[in-house]
């Protein structure tokens, strides 16, 4: 692994690349804090996580036409009332026309029902376990959501948690590129020991900048790759 370039130096060439610090500042989403992720109630954190499962490998502009009917259909998404859900009435809205069908993602809502439900006997909420999480091993958390959700791996975990506030890097093609470019990866993205070494990136530029994963990652990609002005 090479050393690690300085967090100002990405920062500066994100702005020579954006119209400077004005511009690059407004390109970046801000982040919620412990308090406000933990008042996202679970029937929210359901919808936003199916979205996200949708939308995996699909055209984004199309799921997002269709989540008001997702939303009929599901009853807002409380996880107890989707849990009631028969497998013949989840077959319906598989093939339901108005909806995008796709047996597999529709019965993932349901699995994910199961899973919000358990994590909340244990924790209280799904909210509250996310809320808590710690920064530092953001791949923990997405570890744990692909563990025991359905369809989160990937990117899709980390997605999820970007749209509900929660402060987290994305592996983008840019950003994997940079890593590999820069030699700071020994294995693959998608091994322990590779993400431990993105983890481990972050972690040294937060410490330095005192900014959000999100803002970092957000950065980071919009100083390399072809997204120029």
């Amino acid at each position: 692994m090479s050393k690690i370039e300085s967090f100002s130096s990405v920062y500066q060439r994100a702005c020579d690349r954006k119209g400077g610090e004005i511009g690059l500042e407004g390109l970046l989403t801000s982040v919620k804090t412990t308090v406000e992720i933990e008042q996202i109630p679970d029937d929210r954190l359901l919808s936003a996580l199916s979205k996200k499962v949708f939308q995996s490998g699909f055209i984004w502009r199309i799921v997002e036409l269709k989540w008001p009917a997702y939303e009929q259909a599901f009853f807002d998404f409380e996880p107890s009332k989707v849990l009631m859900l028969s497998p013949e009435q989840l077959q319906a809205r598989a093939s339901d026309p108005a909806l995008i069908r796709h047996q597999k993602k529709t019965q993932a809502i349901y699995e994910n029902a199961h899973m919000i439900n358990d994590i909340k006997i244990e924790y209280g909420s799904f909210s509250r376990l996310i809320s808590a999480w710690p920064e530092d091993d953001i791949i923990g958390l997405w570890a744990q959501l692909k563990l025991q959700g359905t369809r989160l791996g990937g990117n899709t975990g980390p997605y999820f948690l970007r749209v509900i506030g929660k402060s987290t890097f994305l592996l983008t093609n840019d950003i994997k590129g940079y890593f590999k470019s820069h030699k700071l990866i020994d294995y693959g993205f998608t091994s322990k020991s590779g993400l431990k070494q993105v983890q481990a990136v972050f972690n040294h530029w937060q410490q330095e900048s005192g900014r959000s994963l999100t803002d970092l990652s957000r950065i980071l990609a919009l100083s390399v790759g072809d997204n120029l002005v």
